[in-house]
Order: structure tokens, then sequence, then C-alpha cells
């Protein structure tokens, strides 16, 4: 029920003022390619770079950085121009810290030396045994004498502007002690291809899949005793994810820049997931343990398990949640076409977490659904209670939540198909962790493209569903963005099924039913569920069919764009969503390229 749905392109000829459709036309209907975006975008960073790194360089506490750089014959060429991108800095407060984990190559070592003894900024340590990723990782931050350290893999390469960038953002708050930047990827010609836009801090993501990546940056009294041999191949993942419970989750800033540039050559992780088949078990072990200390004390407990794709992972609340019990909540007024299917399918495929349902009769006359509606109220697991006032989705959701027994609540609408058998465990297990509001599933249309992955707020002036009407897909190298089919962070979910805990859903005093008519109240819910929690969360293992609004009207009565627009506040036309990117079209369902200026964050987001 997002407030920009079956009339967006109407309400965007109402609402849109004419200056603003050269810029649709541009994003939404002739999407510019990523060499336009590098054109426009990053030489204007560049050139603002190169003009103010010398000043904040000469700040009496202007940052300086420690890059670490662990070597294990790596090609030559890729390892000077590694090398290189750090020489070529326009912030100049840096020193490279190079480990060699016993090179076989005497051209490498040799080289090596060669740059120790002709640059002073740049120290060099020869490891006699090999080590492996860790150790000389460590050997390289046994080295440094900066307080803040920049991990940089020995085929990759720094943008020209990427220490200018971490130290202006240090600057900004002095409570940010972890960076993460956007990257892309270079072939061995050195083409730029494969942008990876990333949302700002999302905890659940990060349990996921190790998307910060590249550039990370850390404050040195983070990293403790340093990587952690028992994760080789995944050291940086479990350094990071132990630094943020240090640090704390506001403690973690995104800079939306494209700062590092990962060499795709054979061999490397960057080429595919089974280039080195044991990050992905080192990975699991890192988001195993990240998961236990941050859900310590929490009940039900998740378990980390493999994802669906490879280094990809998520959380299995079957076990936990087996002693919960779920409230499902699904209004309707005739239609028993899609009613029926609904309550077989959630029958056929819910376990094994216990579960009610209770259907809201808002005053159906069909005598067939009538006559179902018999049916259920004989069932024992399933409880049917009349609301006859004029349909208000907020008001009869209201209702059937005091009827509810579950520790959570579901709510469904009356045109979903249940496909998956863990849907409400997985919703029930996310829904009732301390720090997350409200969980949505995974909808897609009945011919399998998405309808519903999370909301973004902004997105075509009021509220859209990000990648709706694409393929189902992990790999998609025209996806800019992070993949639609993983678990992660959103602002907001669809109503048309969402789940919160009971205690939350009472906190907030459930949904607003005197603003909201139609649509919106479920944005405008999960945004105060947001403001409580900490975080949402779009539920990717719980995947459903969602029939989009066969039983009700398309109308969009007025009273809830004015609702909308008090509760998304400078999200809807000042802000960019935290869980989106501002370098992507608002514009575009699909993730896109945006040639227009970026939105800032909100004033209070951990981003610049």
């Amino acid at each position: 029920m997002s407030i920009a749905k079956t009339r967006l392109f109407l309400g965007l000829l109402r609402r849109t003022p004419l200056r603003g459709w050269p810029a649709f036309i541009r994003n939404h209907l002739g999407k510019p390619s990523y060499t336009q975006w590098l054109r426009l975008h990053q030489q204007h960073g560049l050139k603002t770079a190169k003009t103010l790194g010398p000043t904040l360089a000469e700040k009496p506490d202007a940052p300086r950085f420690s890059i670490l750089l662990p070597v294990c014959d790596p090609p030559l060429p890729w390892l000077k121009a590694a090398v290189a991108s750090v020489q070529n800095q326009t912030y100049p407060n840096w020193e490279l810290c190079i480990a060699d984990d016993a090179s076989a190559s005497a051209s490498v070592r040799d080289w090596l030396a060669n740059l120790a003894q002709t640059d002073t900024r740049i120290k060099v340590q020869f490891r006699e045994t090999r080590g492996h990723i860790s150790a000389a990782s460590n050997s390289a931050l046994e080295q440094a004498s900066a307080d803040w350290l920049v991990l940089l893999d020995h085929d990759d390469c720094l943008a020209r502007d990427a220490l200018f960038w971490l130290a202006q953002a240090i600057q900004k708050n002095a409570s940010w002690k972890i960076f993460y930047s956007d990257e892309d990827q270079i072939d061995e010609k050195d083409r730029h291809f494969c942008p990876f836009f990333k949302p700002d801090w999302s905890p659940h993501l990060a349990l996921s899949q190790a998307y910060l990546g590249h550039l990370v940056c850390i404050k040195r009294d983070l990293v403790g005793n340093g990587f952690d041999s028992a994760y080789n191949g995944a050291q940086d993942y479990h350094l990071w994810l132990t630094a943020s419970l240090h640090a704390g989750d506001e403690a973690v800033c995104h800079i939306p820049r494209i700062l590092y540039h990962w060499r795709v050559h054979q061999g490397s992780t960057a080429q595919g997931g089974d280039a080195k088949p044991y990050a992905d078990d080192a990975g699991l072990r890192a988001a195993a343990a990240y998961c236990d200390s941050r859900y310590a004390n929490s009940q039900p407990t998740p378990k980390v398990i493999p994802g669906d794709y490879p280094l990809t992972y998520q959380l299995d609340f079957s076990e936990s949640c087996a002693a919960q019990m779920a409230s499902i909540i699904i209004p309707t007024r005739n239609q028993r076409q899609y009613l029926e299917p609904c309550i077989e399918s959630i029958r056929r495929h819910t376990g094994p977490i216990r579960y009610e349902i209770i259907v809201v009769d808002n005053g159906s006359t069909e005598p067939d659904t009538l006559e179902y509606l018999e049916t259920l109220k004989q069932s024992s697991d399933c409880q049917v209670c009349t609301d006859p006032r004029p349909f208000n989705w907020s008001a009869v959701n209201n209702l059937g939540a005091t009827r509810a027994q579950g520790s959570v609540l579901v709510f469904l609408n009356n045109d979903i198909e249940v496909t998956t058998p863990n849907w409400l465990c997985a919703l029930a297990g996310y829904a009732l962790l301390p720090d997350v509001g409200v969980a949505g599933a995974l909808l897609s249309y009945p011919d399998g493209t998405i309808q519903h992955s999370g909301v973004v707020i902004g997105m075509g002036g009021w509220a859209d569903h990000v990648f709706r009407g694409d393929g189902a897909v992990h790999a998609n190298p025209h996806n800019p963005f992070v993949s639609p089919l993983l678990t992660r962070n959103v602002m907001a979910v669809t109503g048309a099924c969402m789940a919160v805990s009971r205690a939350r859903f009472d906190e907030l005093s459930g949904f607003n039913d005197t603003d909201f008519i139609i649509c919106g109240s479920d944005i405008e819910f999960a945004l105060r569920a947001r403001q409580a929690a900490g975080f949402n969360v779009l539920c990717a293992q719980a995947q459903l069919i969602h029939h989009e609004s066969k039983s009700r009207s398309p109308e969009i009565p007025e009273q809830d764009f004015i609702g909308s627009r008090a509760a998304y506040g400078g999200y809807r036309t000042e802000w960019i969503d935290p869980y989106f990117n501002p370098n992507l079209s608002l514009l575009s369902t699909t993730p896109a390229l945006s040639l227009e200026p970026p939105r800032p964050p909100a004033p209070n987001a951990a981003a610049i």
C-alpha cells in the first residue's frame, strides 16, 4: 500500500513542476551510462580534492593514514598500479605499509626493495615464511604509525581523491570511526565498469553479504590484535564487523563516492564467487560470530546459514521461533477467489511456528464469500471478525490486532499467496529482534518479476518499491545497487505483508487511522517503528506472490497524499533515503544512474 503505485505517472503529471521533466525524461527514459556518470561526477570530485586537499592536510588536526598493503606474488604491473594510486593521492598525509608474504617472484621482491629506498613514505617488510593473508596483513599493521588504517589489495587501485574524502569525513564528525565508500571494477586495460553504489550502514545487509567491500578505513584503536587468521579469506569482513560492534552502529559512515577500483583478472574474487571458495566458509563464520555477539541476549536467537548464492548468508529462526506464536491479520471484502487461495497457501506452507489467522470482514456481500467465511469460523486456526465501516486500511488492521494473541503480528493482504515454507519464521524472527521495527517480505508478481523488495522514500516524488518489475536474480551486471534478493535494511516496507512484534505495535499505538484511508499509513507506521527500534528489514527469505490490489480500488484519496507529505518530511523532496544511494535516480524503480546533483543526507545521517 505504498503511496506511489498504480497512479504514479498521473500523480507525477499533477505534481512535478515543468522544469523537472527534462531530468525525468533523461533519467527514466534514457538511462545514462557509467561512462557518462564518471565524466560528470568523478571529474568534479577530483577537481575539488585537488583544490582543497593540500589545505586540509595543513590543519593541526589533519588526519593521517596508514595504508595496509599485504603482497603475495601479484602480477607486477598490477602491484605497480596499486602503489602508484597511493603515490598520486591529492591528500598527502599518508604512509604505505607493505608486507611481502614470502613472494616467490624475485622481480616482485626486488621492485619492493627498491621502492622502499626511493620513497620515504613507503615501508616494506619481507616475511621469511608464508603466513597467508591475515599474517601478512598483521605484518603490514605492525609498521603502521597513523591513527587511521586504510585497507588495499595488491592488485586494486585507490581513486586519486580517496584519502581527501576520507579526511574530510573524519573532520566533519569525530564520532565516526569506520568509513566505507562506493566502488567499481577495472579490467586489465583499466576500463571502469560495474559500479556498486551502496546504502548507508545496514547491519542486516552486512549479515547477508560483506557489502562494505572497499574502500574501508578504520580507527586504529578499534582493530585490537589485528586480523584473525581463523577467518583467512574473509579477514577484512571479520575485522570491520567486529570493529562495528565495538564502535556502535552510529559510528559507521558511508561516503557515497567511487573511491576504490577493484581489479578483475583470473583468480580475483571480483571475477566470481567461486574464485576463492575458502572465502565463503570463512565469511559464514565471520557473519555467525557477529550475529552471536550482536544478539547474545536476544530471544529468539538466530543462527547464520549459507545463502542461496556464493558469499551470501541468511539468518535462520526455525528452531528459536518454534515456541513463538504469530497472528496473521487479513482484511477482506468479497473476493473469495483470492482470499481462499491465500489462506490455503498459509496452511500448506507455514511451519514450524504456531500461528492463528484473523480475517477482518469489511462488509462482504457476495454469497460465495459469506459461505467461505462461515466455513472459516468453524476452523480451529481461524477467527472472523466484522467491521462494517467504510474501508480504512489502518482501522480494519487495528481491529484485527485487538483480537490477536500472538507475540508477532503479520498484516497480510488477501491477494497474497505463500510459496516458501519458512516465510513466517523468518518474518517473525526479524520482527522480534530488539533492533528491528518492522520486517517485510519479498513479493513477486505472478509472472515472477519483483513487486516489492523494499520501499524507497522519495522515489517517484513520494515513495515506491525499488526493483518493481525487475527480474528476481542475484547476478545482474546492469544493477548498480545491492541484490534485490538479499535481506537488508530499508526505510519502510509495504503493508501487503508486514510483521511487527506485538510489543512494538502497542508501543506505537498501531496504525494511524485518522490521517490515512487507503495508502501511506503502512509507510508512516514503518517510519515510526524505525525511529523506535533503529532499523527496518526487507526479509528476502520470505518470498510470496502478490496479486497486487486485486481486491480494492486503485483510487488514492487526497487525504492520503496530505498524510504522506507530513510523514515523509524531508525525505520526499530534499534528503536521500539512507538505504538507497544519492548517485541513483529516484525517478526509476529499476536502479539506474543519475546525472542530477546528488541529494544530501538527512542532518543526522552517518553519511556525507
